[in-house]
């Protein structure tokens, strides 16, 4: 019962306002300094396109002189998972990592430098086309699974104080 308790809620949002805590989305955050501020390089991949399309999505595009600029390396791998029987690969693991290094657009001084990597899978029991789309699907929920930590890692540096 003590979770429907106000009292406990109030005093629980009291201690964090008073420790300096500050919301990464609320007014003054480090989302307020990235908002539109972080430009991207020019997809070359399939696999960058979704990756900039997902960060855009979070932190919006960035316009002529954007304070910081994104380097990124991708990578992709796939290890076989299931098999049947008789040999057949049934499902696949696509493993991604993604480097990336923040620059201050006027000095090019390093700000931030970090690797993240996530994982996802697809099944190729269907017919060819299925598994196509099903490697499709897979490849992009990676890259925003890679934007979506990338993101995490910027906002939670301080990178973008206000």
């Amino acid at each position: 019962m003590w979770l429907s308790d106000r009292r406990g809620f109030i005093l629980g949002a009291l201690a964090l306002g008073g420790c300096g805590f500050t919301p990464v989305y609320g007014p003054g955050g480090t989302a307020a300094g990235l908002q539109g501020a972080i430009a991207l390089a020019e997809p070359k991949t399939e696999n960058s396109y979704y990756f900039n399309r997902r960060f855009e999505e979070r932190l919006g595009r960035a316009g002529a002189g954007a304070a910081y600029s994104l380097a990124l390396q991708l990578q992709t791998d796939e290890q076989d998972l299931g098999s049947t029987s008789t040999g057949n690969t049934t499902r696949y693991r696509l493993i991604g990592r993604a480097f990336y290094t923040l620059k201050d657009s006027t000095t090019e001084a390093k700000l931030l430098e970090g690797r993240t990597n996530a994982f996802t899978g697809y099944s190729t029991t269907g017919s060819t086309v299925a598994t196509r789309a099903a490697r499709t699907d897979a490849e992009r929920r990676l890259m925003v699974l890679l934007a979506d930590q990338v993101i995490d890692d910027l906002l939670l540096s301080g990178v973008g104080d206000a």
